[in-house]
């Protein structure tokens, strides 16, 4: 079986950046995986939360309800602190994640653009450097080598896509946004899951405005970049994440 993972920062994120290609490829037999970071207890919506910690229940619960939706194998949250990835050990996260990628031995990876995705987000970016790292570093055996002594084995994925735009936010702060290279079509009935699995995420409900005027401009597409690959090639534009995939074990 062919295998997606899926890394993010905060409940929300796997619906808002990556809700149409999860589903899809979910709906095609791969087994998709997401990874977010964060319980996203620094939100400044709250909904009826009194405390960071009861915030932090809500939306694990509300994300495990958007996986479900997308037909996410398994969806997994983080104790990383919210607002803070860029004061974390990197090397320490680093090697959090390349444990989990051994583990999970996906074909592909997807994340967000070093930039920060269009909000620049610092923790998006903090993902995406540490998401990078682990992708090149699980596959080496002198990277982590005590994980490998745990009965684990090194594992290099396909393939490592960053989610772009063809747009920026100009009221936000400065993005240079990766060149796209990998566009997904959305059918209207996966448009319509990914913006029913974004508001599963109700404490989130200030932002579903803005969230349906980011799906309008994004034209029903989701857009990538190929970062990275495992055989050296010239690029050519793309419409399947897979394309070029093996299934390996």
């Amino acid at each position: 079986m062919l295998r997606l993972l899926c890394f993010t920062a905060h409940p929300d994120d796997e619906a808002g950046g990556f809700g149409g290609s999860l589903l899809r490829y979910a709906e095609r037999g791969v087994e998709t995986h997401v990874i977010c970071l964060t319980p996203g207890q620094a939100a400044s919506h709250r909904g009826n939360a009194r405390s960071d910690e009861e915030l932090s229940l809500l939306r694990r619960s509300e994300f495990q309800a958007a996986c479900k939706l997308l037909k996410v194998t398994q969806g997994t949250v983080l104790d990383y602190p919210d607002g803070k990835l860029d004061r974390q050990d990197f090397l320490a996260v680093v090697a959090d994640l390349t444990l989990r990628i051994r583990q999970l031995r996906p074909h592909v990876i997807m994340t967000f653009g070093t930039e920060g995705a269009i909000t620049a987000h610092p923790d998006h970016s903090m993902v995406a450097l540490w998401a990078t790292i682990a992708c090149h570093w699980a596959g080496r055996t002198n990277r982590f080598p005590e994980q490998l002594q745990q009965g684990l084995t090194p594992h290099q994925a396909q393939k490592l896509y960053y989610a772009t735009a063809l747009f920026t936010i100009p009221e936000r702060q400065p993005v240079s946004l990766a060149p796209a290279t990998t566009v997904i079509k959305l059918e209207p009935r996966e448009i319509e899951t990914k913006i029913s699995a974004f508001k599963a995420h109700t404490t989130q409900s200030p932002l579903f405005t803005f969230f349906e005027m980011t799906i309008a401009r994004r034209a029903n597409m989701e857009v990538f970049h190929l970062a990275n690959c495992n055989v050296p090639h010239k690029t050519e534009m793309e419409t399947d994440l897979f394309a070029g995939v093996k299934e390996s074990p």
